[in-house]
């Protein structure tokens, strides 16, 4: 189950099934840290070690887990090394080292120390929702999403996405909140916020364990501190921190929403996680659609027209027949009433290696 959400939004249809997906990832399969090598990633199976699979579907929602592996060689220990044997090549050959052999000792000894530190790896989740054009990653910094993200787009060529950009500000909606006492409707406050000085980070208020209604954390709003981070409860089955860039923190469901869950064979891993998946999807969907409304983040307009096609196809099916009959041909017989057919669909003269960071 994912602690954290960082959260995009697709910016087109997403249409890989999971053996299309899986196949795209093998290229990209996790290997080992080699001998001299600081740290590798690459795709692994979200359901462990023994399976092969690098791809879980539940329904649209597709599960994928990049592992990180890095070797534990502190700096320290090297500039402490690369001292040593400088000290003993003054002593022995009675001459002072220079910056230039110094680079070249540091950049031997670490070939020479490499091969033995010791290695630590993690794995960080993702889910792609197909349906909904969500992807949330299950990371608590903003480095180890971009590092899954920019996985994904390395895997499968082009992943155009973009993180949530509300157009009310989150930090003065949060703190209204906290002032009235009373959030959006669906939310319930909890019991952890944190406060800042806009004007200066370092003027921070972290508050655990406290009451967000008390005198205490009005005196710090009165002064000009906005709420950056809020606990909150949804719907009574989901607590949460929200951030000021709406990505969740801390999500932890209800005693009574995970007795719920139907496992099947509670020794089956599979079924376990497919479980869990199906419950965070279905609340994650909930959840990120009213954060959208309240904080008016614009859905992308493929999705927008995707979702209106699906919800009137009569209608949609109608207004593109008259919008064919309307487009003038082109091409050489433009213009000649030949009747040659409608004109060919124009294709994007940019390539996926000349779109922005977040294409």
């Amino acid at each position: 189950m994912f602690k954290n959400a960082k959260v995009y939004r697709l910016q087109a249809p997403f249409e890989l099934d999971q053996m299309a997906l899986h196949a795209r990832l093998q290229e990209r399969r996790f290997r080992p840290c080699g001998p001299v090598e600081t740290a590798t990633m690459g795709w692994t199976a979200p359901l462990g070690p023994k399976a092969e699979l690098l791809v879980h579907t539940v329904g649209q929602v597709h599960l994928v887990a990049m592992r990180r592996q890095e070797r534990l060689l502190p700096g320290s220990v090297v500039t402490e090394a690369v001292a040593d044997r400088v000290a003993e090549i003054e002593q022995a050959e009675m001459r002072e080292v220079g910056r230039r052999e110094r680079r070249q000792l540091r950049e031997d000894l670490l070939v020479e120390m490499l091969p033995q530190a010791f290695t630590r790896s993690r794995v960080v989740r993702a889910s792609i929702d197909a349906a909904d054009g969500w992807t949330v990653v299950d990371a608590a910094s903003d480095k180890a999403a971009e590092e899954v993200i920019a996985l994904l787009r390395e895997s499968l060529g082009s992943f155009p996405l973009k993180p949530l950009a509300p157009e009310v500000a989150p930090a003065e909606r949060l703190s209204a909140w906290l002032l009235s006492g009373e959030p959006a409707a669906g939310f319930a406050l909890e019991d952890a916020c944190v406060l800042q000085d806009p004007e200066d980070s370092r003027s921070t208020v972290r508050c655990r364990g406290q009451d967000l209604s008390s005198p205490e954390i009005r005196n710090h709003l009165d002064s000009g501190k906005r709420a950056v981070s809020v606990g909150l409860i949804w719907k009574e089955r989901l607590s949460l921190l929200l951030n000021e860039d709406l990505s969740l923190k801390r999500l932890r469901f209800a005693d009574e929403v995970i007795n719920e869950l139907d496992t099947g064979d509670a020794d089956d891993e599979g079924a376990t996680l497919d479980a869990e998946l199906a419950l965070l999807s279905l609340e994650l969907r909930a959840l990120l659609t009213r954060l959208c409304e309240e904080f008016a983040v614009a859905a992308p307009d493929a999705l927008s027209d995707q979702a209106s096609e699906a919800a009137d196809p009569e209608q949609a099916n109608v207004e593109h027949a008259g919008a064919a009959a309307t487009t003038p041909d082109s091409g050489p017989h433009s213009g000649s009433g030949s009747g040659s057919g409608p004109a060919p669909v124009s294709q994007p003269t940019g390539s996926a290696a000349d779109s922005p960071p977040w294409s």
